[in-house]
């Protein structure tokens, strides 16, 4: 918990850390009272003395299951969960290899132990769990440690780290390059004490990789605070990994145990999805890189768009966000339009259905995400219902949308919604379904959009773009009733296969908007990727942007409304 929290900037370094403990444990059987004890003891004693508390947790006790005379019991476990305030979420350290050959990747150990096989992984792997598992012999030195990657991460000396955990050092530095689609490393080990190869790539001491540019700076701050290091690599443009130790060399090669390390996936995703679906995800995700284009004239700047973070008087342009029970996208959808100018109302179903709100006022309405009634009705089915078969509410919603000053958004769920009532198709006599993803499972993932050239009030100035987004949904693919050129399609995944296309949808379609461009809907997330942090991606080139091009589509709805109530 703490070597992977390490990689986010805390307000107080190890200080600003609290934990929380999950014991699962079958008491009550012989020995396991006593195991528990020492276990407690131990994790008490290791945050006492790093001066972090445990104040919550859960404790499942009876982990102990009869079958007629017998028991079996689970094994005694404890999950820790760390956190912590972050100061700056700008400053997050990424896993991902940077592709510098003037680079080095440093090994940082923490446990002050020597290295052992015990509990790993690779153990676990032959049939074995070994009796010497790696601890922490100096809780002071893993303090100054923990504390030193923290200052190199506050004056940002670390372009990419990854903590030594399941798999040992071979493994973080494999997941370190599956990200990238070229280059590798070139590891030489010579210069730790440890003899044993297979100790060294596969134990599980508590540790880091960081990759750093200037050495001088990092080895200055690591020997003030008394942290030993090792330089172990240099990037490559080989797409291999390339580990040398006493004159022997070994090479692996990253894509081929980048399908290994997927291959787990593939065989969950079997039971889950079925073979045809599981297999196109397994020869796709690595054919699917993320290539993004941004507008000429985006800037990253929110001066561009005469946006302030700050802004505390009303604009006058209103917007209202409808919700259901079970709508969850509120929070941050709110804040998109705040950022982008409107003044936002919350507007709840049973505010429509009373008659105490009416939308008269407000000029523009978003349906956001979530899982309304629980889905229990079908994706958005109940949500619709409250609409469709309430006076008050039917006629808030039919006023509003036969109004020339009107604009609305669905997302989502609320995307969902809109295609349910048929508010982007009036005119036609079949309406457009949601259907369940061809994966049978729910899709949470980051992937590419395109958008196309188009007419709508948010995205016609993107045309063109193609930008990151997450999508994360259980029935988001579009069934057209009639040929694809009687919608006006806005937004597209970047690829027509699975995974990159997560629902199956024709020409991947992700999102349409009515004839004239007013209302839009897209299950893709764009109130999730305002900010350049959220994105799961976003380019190495462009650290200085303080806001992700999809602010835009929001400013664009609040200058169509400024224009037209001139």
């Amino acid at each position: 918990a703490l070597t992977n929290i390490v990689w986010a900037p805390l307000s107080e370094g190890l200080d600003s850390v609290s934990l929380s403990a999950n014991w699962m444990w079958p008491c009550k059987n012989p020995g396991e009272d006593a195991r528990l004890y020492k276990a407690v003891e131990a994790c008490s004693r290791f945050a006492c003395e790093l001066g972090i508390n445990i104040p919550t947790g859960k404790d499942s006790l009876s982990m102990t299951q009869k079958y007629g005379d017998e028991k079996v019991y689970s094994p005694g476990t404890v999950i820790i969960s760390a956190g912590a305030e972050v100061s700056d979420v700008k400053k997050v350290v990424s896993p991902v290899l940077v592709r510098d050959a003037r680079t080095a990747v440093y090994y940082i150990d923490f446990s002050f132990d020597a290295l052992s096989l015990g509990g790993s992984a690779f153990a676990q792997s032959l049939g074995k769990v070994g009796c010497q598992a790696p601890t922490v012999q100096d809780s002071e030195y893993f303090a100054s440690a923990f504390n030193a990657i923290q200052q190199l991460i506050s004056e940002g000396l670390i372009l990419a780290g990854h903590d030594i955990s399941a798999g040992g050092m071979i493994t973080a530095l494999l997941e370190m390059n599956f990200a990238n689609t070229e280059g590798g490393l070139e590891v030489k080990l010579d210069k730790l004490p440890e003899k044993d190869l297979i100790k060294i790539l596969f134990s599980e001491n508590p540790g880091v990789l960081i990759q750093v540019k200037d050495r001088k700076a990092v080895e200055k701050i690591l020997e003030e605070a008394g942290v030993g290091y090792a330089v172990v690599g240099h990037p490559c443009s080989e797409r291999h990994i390339l580990v040398s130790k006493d004159g022997a060399e070994y090479l692996f090669g990253i894509d081929h145990l980048r399908d290994v390390w997927f291959s787990s996936s593939y065989l969950l995703d079997r039971k889950q999805s079925g073979e045809a679906q599981a297999k196109a995800r397994f020869l796709n995700y690595k054919e699917q890189p993320l290539h993004y284009h941004f507008g000429k004239s985006f800037t990253g700047k929110m001066e561009q768009y005469g946006i302030s973070a700050d802004r505390r008087k009303p604009s006058g342009i209103k917007a209202a966000i409808i919700r259901e029970k079970g709508v969850n996208g509120d929070r941050e959808m709110a804040y998109s339009l705040y950022l982008a100018g409107f003044d936002v109302k919350d507007v709840h179903m049973t505010d429509l259905i009373s008659g105490r709100e009416t939308l008269e006022d407000v000029n523009m309405i978003v349906y956001c995400g979530g899982f309304s009634n629980s889905d229990v009705l079908g994706s958005a089915k109940g949500w619709a219902g409250g609409f469709l078969w309430n006076e008050k509410a039917k006629k808030a919603l039919d006023d509003f949308y036969a109004r020339p000053d009107t604009l609305s958004l669905g997302i989502c769920n609320g995307c969902q919604l809109m295609v349910e009532l048929g508010l982007l198709t009036p005119d036609h006599e079949e309406k457009p379904r949601m259907l369940h993803n061809d994966s049978h499972k729910f899709e949470s993932q980051f992937l590419g959009l395109t958008i196309p050239k188009n007419n709508s009030v948010m995205f016609g100035s993107l045309s063109g773009d193609k930008l990151g987004i997450w999508v994360a949904h259980g029935e988001g693919k579009f069934s057209f009733p009639y040929e694809l050129d009687k919608y006006n399609v806005i937004a597209q995944y970047s690829y027509d296969a699975y995974p990159a296309n997560p629902n199956g949808s024709p020409c991947a379609v992700a999102g349409i908007a009515s004839a004239d461009g007013r209302h839009l809907a897209m299950m893709p997330h764009l109130e999730r990727a305002i900010f350049p942090w959220q994105w799961g991606y976003y380019p190495g080139n462009r650290k200085d942007d303080e806001i992700s091009p999809w602010i835009e589509a929001f400013v664009n709805a609040r200058k169509w409304v400024e224009n037209i109530k001139k």
